[in-house]
């Protein structure tokens, strides 16, 4: 069996909900959030994955992946692991992107990455660990983790630069696959929220 991973982006938090670049602070899930981490919860265990038995599962420490990872009934199987979170955002911690550019005009993450904090070069190792460790055995994984940590899985997962995640937006609580298409490595699906409409 080609091993899969199975994205999972945490639920709504008031940060997100107002585009403030959210690394290393631990905002707690809305109520919104949490409603939706549900609906994912009862997505992953219904026909087709049916509970995905047999799946690894791991979880960024931060407090909106795990909570979550236990809302939608993988706690108990959780690891957490630290290489799953989110991008440190450095001086940009907490600013909306409108913010930074009136500081930065024209500033793009993905090409001009953050003073003070994580560089480019440091989040392409992290979420190469995470593909590396993906493909390390014949079994499919589900994370639990960030808009752009799981952006930057998918873009290396396809063997690209991480500019292209800058291409592949996610929405919170939403659910990805990464897989195989003719032996390559292929997005299966992406940033699907169709279990959000209950």
């Amino acid at each position: 069996m080609a091993p899969r991973i199975l994205l999972a982006r945490h639920g709504q938090t008031e940060w997100s909900l107002s585009g403030k670049h959210t690394g290393r602070t631990d905002v707690p899930l809305l109520e919104e959030g949490q409603r939706g981490a549900k609906l994912l919860g009862e997505r992953l265990h219904r026909a087709p994955l049916d509970g995905l038995p047999g799946v690894e599962v791991r979880t960024s420490p931060l407090v909106r992946a795990r909570e979550t990872c236990e809302l939608a009934g993988f706690g108990e199987r959780a690891s957490v692991w630290d290489t799953l979170m989110e991008w440190d955002y450095g001086d940009y911690e907490g600013m909306t992107p409108a913010e930074i550019q009136a500081v930065r005009p024209g500033w793009l993450i993905w090409r001009d990455g953050v003073p003070s904090g994580e560089t480019l070069d440091e989040v392409t190792a992290r979420a190469d660990e995470v593909v590396a460790w993906a493909r390390s055995a014949d079994r499919d994984v589900l994370i639990f983790a960030h808009g752009h940590i799981l952006r930057s899985i998918g873009a290396r997962w396809l063997g690209l630069p991480l500019s292209f995640a800058a291409r592949i937006r996610l929405n919170p609580t939403s659910l990805s696959v990464l897989g195989w298409a003719y032996g390559e490595p292929a997005l299966e699906s992406w940033n699907d929220v169709g279990h959000l409409a209950g």
